[in-house]
């Protein structure tokens, strides 16, 4: 099995539960890890593996949807991932708010989700 991650994909957008965070918008940090269950790479072929490309282009078009929750971002990018790619057996998505609006200081919150097929 091969792992392949796309680590600290920064975005600006407007999630959040209160509708206040959801008109300012906010910074948000997207880990991605998937494992593919190809292991032999012998011919520099692309289709192969998983285009890196195509992973973020998945990530940023979620990101892109105005959303309250955390988890709801998380779950929606394994999903959406495993069903583009057959090729992948496992997505572990972790979603990171800069700066929550809690009562205290807080760097990120962050919410990880682990989805198979």
């Amino acid at each position: 099995m091969t792992t392949i991650r796309l680590e600290g994909l920064d975005f600006f957008a407007h999630h959040g539960y209160y509708e206040e965070e959801r008109k300012v918008g906010n910074k948000y940090t997207v880990d991605v890890e998937v494992t593919v269950d190809n292991t032999v790479f012998t011919d520099d072929d692309l289709d192969q593996t998983i285009n890196y490309e195509e992973i973020y282009l998945t990530v940023s078009t979620i990101m892109s949807v105005s959303t309250k929750l955390l988890e709801t971002l998380a779950s929606s990018m394994c999903r959406e991932l495993l069903k583009q790619f057959s090729s992948i057996s496992q997505v572990r998505s972790t979603v990171s708010k800069h700066n929550p609006p809690i009562k205290g200081v807080c760097k990120k919150a962050s919410v990880t989700i682990t989805q198979s097929r």
